[in-house]
C-alpha cells in the first residue's frame, strides 16, 4: 500500500508540473481567442521556436538561465507580432476559417524553418539548474519541478495584476468583452490585439523552454503535440477564459500521468485527444463557461465567391484524360512516373477534401486518419486473411467510410473552428490507436511485406502499371464525385454550407447529409491510403500524418473548394512544382506553407474558382 501511495503521489507531481507547463500554453491560446476570437494554429510552432532559443542560448552561447529566459519571451513576442499582422490584421473582414487556416500555413513555415536551421535531429538539452532534489512526504521534488511551478505561478499572478489593474489590461478586457464596442469607446483594437499576440507567444515560447529542460531534448516535431495539448487544455477550461484554462492544463497534465503511470509512455499523446474530443461533443464551451450554443459559421464570403468557376468544356477534359492515360508510352522515364503517380494519389485526397470542405462546409483536418484506416485494412486484409488486392481495396474504402463517420459522428453538432479541431483530433487519435495496438497493427515496427498492387491476378509492380492504377482510381473517384455533385444530394450539401438554418427550416436533416458526405470523403481518402500501401509494401503509423492532411486541404484551396477538376489541378501543381524546382526540394513545406498564406489572402478562390 506505502508503495502504490507513494507511486500516486509522484504522478501527481509529475502532473502537476507537466500542467503547469500546458498551462502557459493554453492562456496564450485564451487570450489570443478571447481578443480574437480566433485559435491560433501557430501557436504551436511559437512553442517549438522558445524551446531552440533556450536551446541556442544555453547550450551555444551559456547565457544565464535568467537572461535565456528574458530573450525567449522577447523573440516569442516578435514571431507572435508577425503572427498577428501576416496572419489575421488583412483577414479580419472574412470569415473565422480564413485567418484559422492562415496560421496552419504560418506553422508550416515556421516549423520547416526551424528544421531547416538545426536539421530534423533531436537535440540533448542539458539543464543549467542545480540536479538538487528534496524529499517531501515521501515524494521527490526537484530544483527544475519547483522553478516550472515558481514560474507558472508567478506568470498567472502577473497576468492578473495586468488584467485587473493596468489600463491597458483592462482595454484588452474590453475588447475580449466586445470588440465594436471597444473600438467605439476608444480603445485601439488593434493594439491590443498586438499586445495579446506578443504577450500570448511570449509564454508559449517559456512553455517551449520549460519542457526542453524538463525532457533534456528538442526537435522540430514537437510543436504539433504541444499545440494539441493547449488547446485541449484551452477547451477543458473554456475558450478564452483564462483561470479556467490554468485549471484545464493541471487537470490535462494530471490525466496524462496517471494514463502513463497505467498504460506506457506510448500512451502519452492519446490522453490530450481524446480529453479533446470529449469536450468539444460535451461541453464545446468548456468546464467553466455556461453558453454552450455556437453560433452559425460557414466558409460562405471566404472561399464559396460569388464569380462563376471555370469549367472545362467536356472535350477538353476528355483530351487531358487520354493524355494521361498514354504518357507511360510517350514518357516511359521512372521517375516521371512516380511523381505523376503521387500527384493522382495526392488528387484522391484533395478529392475527399473538397468534398466535405467545399461543398459540404465542414473543414476538415483529419484526411490522414482516414487515409490510415484505408491502408491498413487493406494490408491486414491482404497479409492475415489472404483477400486477393481487389477484393481488399474495395473493403479498405467500405471500412474508412463507415469507421470514419463513425469517428467524426460526435463532431455534427460542431460549427466552423470547432470542426477543424475535432477532425485534427480524430485523425491524430487513429495515428495513436495505431501506435498502441500492437496485436492488430504491430505498433511502432509497421506492417511490412504487403502485398503489391495487382488487378486480375497481374501484379502492379512497374512505375507504368502503377501510374496506370492510381489514374484509374483517381478517375472512378472524379466520375462518382461529379455524378453526385450533380445530383440533387449535391445541391442539399451545397444548401448546407450555404446557410444550414435555411437548410434546417426547410425539413433537412442536418447529421444525415454530413454523414453522407463524410462518409464518401473517407472512402475517397481510404482508397489512397490503401494503394499507397500496396505501392510501398510497408506502413507505420507515420505513413499517414496531420501534415498530409494540411496538404490535401492546401492543394484542394489550390484548385478552388468544391472544383473537382480544380483538387486534381492543384495536386499536379504541389507536386510537380517542387520537382521541377529540385534545389529547393528542403524547402518543400516552407512553399507549401507560403502557397496556403497566398491563396488565402490573394486568391481564396483557387486556380479553377469555386464551385
Amino acid at each position: 500500500m506505502d508503495s502504490f501511495l507513494r507511486t500516486v503521489a509522484d504522478q501527481t507531481v509529475n502532473g502537476l508540473v507537466i500542467g503547469n507547463i500546458y498551462a502557459l500554453t493554453a492562456v496564450g491560446l485564451a487570450l489570443i481567442f478571447g481578443v480574437s476570437n480566433l485559435i491560433n494554429f501557430a501557436h504551436g510552432s511559437v512553442y517549438l521556436i522558445g524551446a531552440y532559443v533556450g536551446w541556442v542560448a544555453i547550450t551555444w552561447l551559456h547565457w544565464p538561465f535568467v537572461v535565456t529566459l528574458v530573450a525567449v519571451a522577447l523573440s516569442c513576442a516578435a514571431i507572435g507580432l508577425v503572427i498577428e499582422r501576416v496572419g489575421l490584421r488583412d483577414l479580419q473582414g472574412s470569415a473565422r476559417i480564413a485567418p484559422l487556416l492562415s496560421t496552419i500555413g504560418l506553422s508550416f513555415a515556421f516549423d520547416q524553418i526551424v528544421q531547416l536551421a538545426f536539421t530534423a535531429n533531436p537535440q540533448s538539452f542539458a539543464s543549467p539548474l542545480p540536479d538538487t532534489r528534496w524529499q517531501v512526504g515521501g515524494v521527490t521534488i526537484g530544483t527544475l519541478d519547483v522553478l516550472i511551478a515558481a514560474i507558472s505561478l508567478g506568470v498567472a499572478a502577473a497576468l492578473f495584476a495586468f488584467l485587473r489593474f493596468t489600463r491597458l489590461g483592462w482595454a484588452l478586457r474590453a475588447t475580449a468583452q466586445d470588440r465594436d464596442a471597444a473600438q467605439q469607446m476608444g480603445v485601439d483594437v488593434n493594439r491590443v490585439q498586438q499586445v495579446t499576440f506578443a504577450l500570448a507567444s511570449a509564454l508559449g515560447g517559456l512553455a517551449g523552454l520549460l519542457v526542453g529542460l524538463y525532457f533534456n531534448t528538442v526537435y522540430p516535431t514537437m510543436s504539433f503535440q504541444a499545440g494539441l495539448k493547449g488547446f485541449a487544455a484551452n477547451l477543458l477550461g473554456g475558450l478564452g477564459n483564462v483561470p479556467g484554462t490554468v485549471v484545464g492544463g493541471l487537470v490535462l497534465g494530471l490525466i496524462e500521468s496517471y494514463g502513463v503511470a497505467v498504460l506506457s509512455s506510448t500512451y502519452r499523446n492519446l490522453f490530450a485527444f481524446l480529453v479533446l474530443i470529449v469536450v468539444l461533443v460535451w461541453r464545446p464551451r468548456g468546464m467553466f463557461s455556461r453558453e454552450r450554443t455556437l453560433p452559425p459559421e460557414t466558409l460562405t464570403g471566404t472561399f464559396i465567391s460569388n464569380s462563376r468557376p471555370v469549367r472545362l468544356p467536356p472535350i477538353l477534359l476528355a483530351a487531358v484524360t487520354a493524355f494521361a492515360v498514354i504518357i507511360p508510352v510517350v514518357l516511359p522515364d521512372p521517375y516521371i512516373l512516380q511523381v505523376l503517380t503521387n500527384a493522382w494519389l495526392l488528387g484522391l485526397v484533395a478529392l475527399s477534401v473538397t468534398l466535405v470542405t467545399g461543398t459540404t462546409g465542414q473543414t476538415s483536418l483529419g484526411q490522414a486518419g482516414f487515409m490510415a484506416i484505408g491502408a491498413y485494412s487493406s494490408a491486414l486484409l491482404t497479409l492475415r486473411a489472404g483477400w486477393p488486392f481487389e477484393l481488399a481495396l474495395a473493403a479498405a474504402a467500405g471500412i474508412s467510410a463507415v469507421v470514419g463517420t463513425m469517428l467524426v459522428l460526435p463532431a455534427f453538432r460542431l460549427r466552423a473552428h470547432y470542426v477543424a479541431i475535432a477532425t485534427l483530433g480524430i485523425g491524430e487519435i487513429v495515428n495513436q490507436a495505431i501506435l498502441n495496438w500492437d496485436s492488430l497493427t504491430n505498433g511502432v515496427l509497421g506492417l511490412v511485406n504487403i502485398p503489391p498492387a495487382s488487378l486480375f491476378g497481374i501484379e502492379l509492380v512497374t512505375p507504368a502499371g502503377l501510374y496506370w492504377g492510381a489514374l484509374a482510381l483517381l478517375t472512378l473517384v472524379y466520375l462518382v464525385q461529379s455524378r453526385l455533385l450533380r445530383s440533387p444530394l449535391g445541391r442539399t450539401w451545397r444548401a448546407l454550407r450555404d446557410d444550414d438554418v435555411a437548410a434546417r427550416a426547410y425539413g433537412i436533416n442536418l447529421n444525415r447529409y454530413k454523414a453522407l458526405a463524410f462518409s464518401v470523403s473517407a472512402a475517397a481518402a481510404g482508397l489512397a491510403g490503401a494503394f499507397t500501401a500496396h505501392m510501398y509494401t510497408y506502413i507505420n503509423h507515420e505513413t499517414f500524418t496531420s501534415t498530409t492532411s494540411v496538404l490535401a486541404l492546401t492543394t484542394a484551396i489550390l484548385g478552388g473548394l468544391g472544383n473537382l477538376a480544380g483538387a486534381i489541378a492543384g495536386s499536379v501543381v504541389l507536386t510537380v512544382l517542387p520537382e521541377l524546382l529540385r534545389s529547393w526540394v528542403d524547402y518543400r513545406y516552407l512553399l507549401y506553407g507560403i502557397a496556403l498564406l497566398v491563396l488565402i489572402r490573394y486568391r481564396p478562390q483557387g486556380l479553377l474558382g469555386t464551385d
